[in-house]
């Protein structure tokens, strides 16, 4: 009769076992051709901005790695706590530049647990999913950011013909800052405007203008 200290350790121990060299092979090279697809839909979908390849290469290698960590953590019990312990004490300090990143990190991780877990359809099926959520989403069109619009006059007075310019190539301009001394004035628009051009030659030719700047920023957009 099995004592109950028997019956524990049966009952834990059970489903771990040596994973035979060709299951291990299979799992990586399943995992291998995840990782490239994940670098190229990375590498496609930050044309647009910050791309870094050590990131990329990152990714790529955290799905193999993290499968051979699952496919170690199935096959012996006392290695794969001794592993979670060891691993605890990794910190990713990093900074994320883009969340973006963040959404890849974590894909890359959770296609390695699945893959060592030998369930590479749900692998498949998640890469899917994500790719045509992403082409989706992408195509969604974006509000453009309004631009900056910065005059600077040596007349204390010029503002209300400084301001009237600026209506008439700009719906609805934002004061985003008035500064004004004894001999000089500065302010500073919030705007957008598809004659960026005209706006600045017909502030300049304005008495009393001395610069007239336009800049367009990626910041947040404002509805």
């Amino acid at each position: 009769m099995l004592s109950f200290s028997d019956i524990f350790k049966k009952s834990f121990l059970e489903g771990y076992g040596t994973i035979s060299p060709k299951t291990t092979a299979l799992a990586l090279l399943v995992s291998c051709l995840f990782a490239l697809y994940i670098f190229l839909l990375y590498r496609v979908v930050t044309r647009k901005t910050f791309y870094s390849k050590s990131f990329n290469i990152t990714l790529a290698g955290l799905t193999v790695i993290t499968t051979a960590v699952i496919l170690t953590i199935q096959s012996n019990i006392v290695l794969s706590l001794g592993m979670v312990g060891a691993l605890s004490i990794v910190r990713f300090r990093t900074a994320i530049k883009d969340p973006m990143d963040l959404m890849f990190l974590f894909w890359s991780i959770g296609t390695g647990i699945v893959c060592g877990a030998g369930l590479a359809e749900i692998a498949a099926i998640l890469a899917i999913v994500l790719t045509i959520g992403i082409i989706v989403l992408d195509a969604f069109p974006t509000v453009k950011a309004p631009m900056l619009l910065i005059v600077n006059a040596d007349n204390t007075d010029a503002e209300e013909k400084i301001t009237a310019v600026t209506e008439k190539f700009a719906s609805h301009p934002k004061v985003k800052s008035r500064n004004m001394t004894a001999t000089s004035f500065d302010i500073i628009y919030e705007l957008r405007t598809s004659q960026g051009g005209d706006l600045v030659k017909e502030l300049m030719a304005l008495d009393g203008v001395t610069s007239a700047s336009l800049m367009s920023h990626d910041g947040e957009t404002t509805f």
